[in-house]
């Protein structure tokens, strides 16, 4: 009896669970690109084209090792638009009463997927997605009675359970579970910072190119120059080029910031980690080999293992574990609209500016980046969280609502109340001037804290503070800022207000701030 055997596009390994126990003379591998994945936000072109691309050239790999492979294209004649049109269509052409896929890793899709069985009257297996490493039951297990969800606690938990950087005692090597603190050099000085990795583009990805180019020309982002890995060999090749090129400076500037360096000492894998061509577990194999070869310090591969074996798998435990209702979250009550510039990068605040130019030509920028810079003026302006979701998983490469998700509403945005984060990441100008070259190409002065030519994160950080006191000020991480708060008295505060005020009056009339 034939069983299908569906692959999602952030599934694209051998080793994934729906290909377990396949028969290769009598069981049909399906992969389809369609229109509704592709569409259901406007995704960046090069994240659309990346995971054509790596999925075509996974369907090749298949062929290639003897399975069986049915392939739906976007662009063919009678492709039905959805995974759900799709499957209806391959089972009643081919009579097949058994369906075999991996776990999805979005809610929605998850729900789709449970509505087939029914609607065509098969079984279907849908099977957990071994390419994590803490199931749904354990992170249950893990958050069951804890007052507090936090990460350290449970990486300390993920360390013990897989032996990773750990002595002979089970204590963590170097004595510390954590050397965040040794990670914040700032970027003085010329830095010798490595190419990223830049893949050949053969005929299939052309192919995709054109495709993309053609069908998504209202979508954003560069679709050109394109250099993603899109196949396994690719991606083991941009892991060893990391750990080899890399990882050595990772820790010391893995907060930085640097005019015309996107890329800095970031391993750039979590494009291949989150669609399935590298294993989680590979990548913090290599980079652990490394420190006990002593060509990467303890501060660099514990920065990068936590990153992966600590951050990914408890974000995607909180995902799972608050779903549905997540997305609806806003305990900060912020309803702003997302400004024009998060798409076209026509501001004047120089930091802004750079990491949405980069985005745009990239569709990557590094974790602070993200939070410090994008997320910050986001949190600190009360834009709606809705639309810092959807902008957030439409910009990025690796973005999927499991892993955007939580990082937005719950590490960006506080909207979940403390859910995830223990306070809001929120930053004046300082911070970005501290990590970063940005504020000397900056029309706006970050030494200034009032006025027009001040940095807006400096007002808008206090009127952040001051509009939200009475959700933030019993927060004991808060407690310095409110005091601080209390002592500024009545005339600076006036002076906040009157800046923050004539900044979104500028935004709401469509000026250039």
């Amino acid at each position: 009896m034939t069983t299908l055997r569906l692959i999602l596009g952030d599934q694209l390994h051998q080793d994934i669970s729906s290909l377990k126990g396949c028969d290769k003379e009598n069981d049909i591998i399906f992969m389809c690109e369609v229109w509704e994945e592709a569409t259901y936000v406007q995704h960046h072109k090069k994240k659309i084209a990346f995971l054509f691309s790596a999925m075509r050239h996974f369907s090749r790999e298949l062929k290639e090792a003897g399975f069986q492979v049915r392939y739906t294209q976007l662009d063919d004649e009678d492709n039905a638009g959805s995974f759900k049109g799709e499957i209806e269509r391959v089972v009643k052409e081919r009579g097949i009463k058994n369906i075999i896929v991996t776990e999805a890793g979005e809610y929605r899709v998850l729900q789709d997927m449970q509505s087939w069985g029914e609607a065509f009257g098969v079984d279907v297996d849908i099977r957990a997605n071994d390419h994590f490493l803490c199931t749904h039951e354990d992170f249950k297990n893990w958050a069951e009675d804890r007052n507090e969800l936090r990460m350290e606690y449970f990486y300390r938990e993920m360390r013990k359970k897989y032996n990773i950087l750990l002595t002979d005692e089970g204590k963590p090597v170097g004595g510390e579970w954590n050397y965040d603190s040794e990670n914040r050099k700032t970027p003085k000085g010329a830095l010798d910072i490595p190419d990223t990795y830049h893949a050949q583009t053969d005929d299939i990805t052309s192919d995709v190119l054109k495709l993309v180019g053609a069908k998504f020309k209202d979508h954003f982002g560069d679709l050109e120059p394109f250099h993603f890995a899109v196949t396994r060999d690719q991606a083991l090749y941009a892991l060893d080029k990391f750990v080899s090129e890399r990882l050595n400076n990772f820790g010391d500037y893995q907060d930085a910031m640097v005019q015309g360096e996107p890329w800095m000492y970031h391993s750039h894998l979590s494009f291949y980690i989150n669609c399935g061509l590298l294993t989680p577990m590979e990548c913090i194999e290599k980079a652990q080999a490394a420190y006990y070869d002593k060509t990467a310090p303890l501060n660099a591969v514990e920065g990068f293992i936590r990153q992966i074996l600590g951050w990914r798998e408890y974000i995607r435990g909180i995902y799972w574990m608050k779903m549905p209702g997540y997305e609806a979250e806003n305990f900060l009550d912020a309803t702003r609209k997302l400004p024009s510039f998060y798409w076209d990068a026509n501001t004047q605040m120089n930091c802004l500016k750079q990491c949405v130019s980069e985005t745009k030509e990239n569709a990557y920028a590094h974790h602070i980046q993200r939070l410090m810079v994008l997320g910050n003026f986001a949190l600190i302006a009360g834009l709606s969280p809705e639309e810092v979701n959807e902008w957030f998983l439409i910009v990025y490469a690796d973005a999927y609502e499991w892993v955007e998700m939580p990082n937005v509403t719950g590490m960006i945005l506080y909207a979940d109340g403390g859910v995830l984060a223990s306070k809001p990441y929120a930053s004046s100008g300082a911070y970005i001037n501290k990590m970063s070259d940005y504020c000397k190409g900056c029309k706006y002065k970050v030494t200034k804290k009032n006025g027009p030519e001040a940095c807006p994160f400096n007002y808008l950080y206090w009127d952040f503070i001051d509009r939200n006191e009475d959700k933030l000020k019993g927060n004991h991480r808060m407690r310095m800022m409110y005091s601080t708060l209390k002592r500024m008295g009545d005339e600076k505060l006036d002076a906040v207000r009157a800046d923050t005020k004539r900044f979104f009056n500028a935004i709401d009339k469509g000026d250039v701030v």
